[in-house]
């Protein structure tokens, strides 16, 4: 099988959206996108041994195919855009035919969710696998969330739970799955949950906002940074899941939530009071907005020292 007979195979799909006009079979997409509408475009590579295991199961190659899709909506979700075509560049080091199946519908499954329509790409030959998605959508004239938007004053918030996927890698790679709380964290960090819904719904309502990739506290201070603020971050309400809890003790599951990253659940703030409900998403306030550079750690009111760049390429 062939570059072209593999893509033909596994990753052509129908589609009568509109939006559409050449898809796959070209050498470019043709996209129509709604009328004055700002284009967002974002793009996210997973590299074999990097992000996911060398060697995995056939099995595993469909959590990453969705992973892949995933990671890439919960970044257009931090802009508050809607997502709708997709493109991407494979490179393997041979091909599968069963791995193909399983990584494809994975693929399939995560843009289907949203409407997503994969519109292009590339298939290539190398010494390991290598995932590259780029995802593009959509938002009202002006209306993106950026990261630089964040004011004195504004409440910061986070949505879900943090720390699980951070856990659920570390307990895959020490111990061999098995049911309980131990399969649910491996699971949050194979199939995020894109908060596409909750991005539509904060626009307007939220003056910064970012994906958490990192870690909770390396990407907040990303935020901070463009905004020029600082913060008061309160690590008593970072809220985190029962099955973390039943896992690690608690210096751990502070360590997860705050450095862990892979959560890809949404960091953002407001002028508003905004209710515990977004969207059918949990939100929680965690910090304020201040004045001073940096991030000052609390922890039931007393100060208390934390540093972390989150995950870093090259460090």
């Amino acid at each position: 099988m062939d570059e072209f007979e593999l893509i033909q195979k596994y990753f052509v799909r129908p589609d009568e959206s509109a939006s559409v006009i050449t898809g796959i079979g070209d050498d470019g997409a043709v996209l129509r996108p709604p009328m004055g509408k700002d284009l967002v475009t974002v793009v996210d590579t997973l590299v074999e041994g990097v992000h996911f295991p060398y060697a995995i199961k056939d099995f595993e190659a469909e959590p990453l195919g969705y992973r892949a899709v995933a990671v890439n909506l919960s970044d257009i979700a931090a802009m508050g855009a809607e997502p709708r075509w997709m493109t991407l560049a494979l490179t393997l080091a041979a091909v599968d035919e069963s791995w193909l199946s399983f990584f494809s519908h994975g693929l399939h499954k995560a843009a289907a969710e949203h409407g997503v329509a994969l519109v292009g790409g590339d298939v290539t030959r190398g010494d390991s696998v290598v995932v590259t998605v780029q995802v593009s959508g959509h938002v009202d004239p002006g209306r993106a969330i950026l990261r630089s938007g964040a004011r004195i004053g504004d409440t910061i918030y986070v949505s879900g739970e943090v720390g699980d996927a951070a856990a659920g890698l570390r307990l895959q790679q020490n111990d061999p799955p098995h049911p309980g709380p131990h399969c649910y964290l491996i699971d949050r960090y194979w199939s995020p949950t894109a908060r596409v819904g909750l991005g539509c719904a904060l626009v307007g309502r939220a003056s910064a906002a970012i994906d958490i990739s990192d870690g909770l506290y390396g990407d907040l201070d990303k935020l901070l940074t463009a905004s020029g603020v600082g913060a008061d971050l309160y690590l008593d309400k970072i809220p985190t899941s029962i099955a973390l809890k039943s896992s690690f003790d608690q210096e751990q599951q502070r360590s997860f939530a705050l450095s862990g990253g892979d959560d890809y659940e949404l960091c953002f703030t407001s002028s508003e009071q905004l209710p515990g409900e977004i969207a059918g998403v949990q939100v929680t306030a965690i910090g304020k907005v201040s004045k001073r550079p940096g991030i000052i750690c609390y922890d039931d009111g007393k100060v208390v020292s934390y540093v972390d760049g989150g995950y870093r390429h090259f460090q």
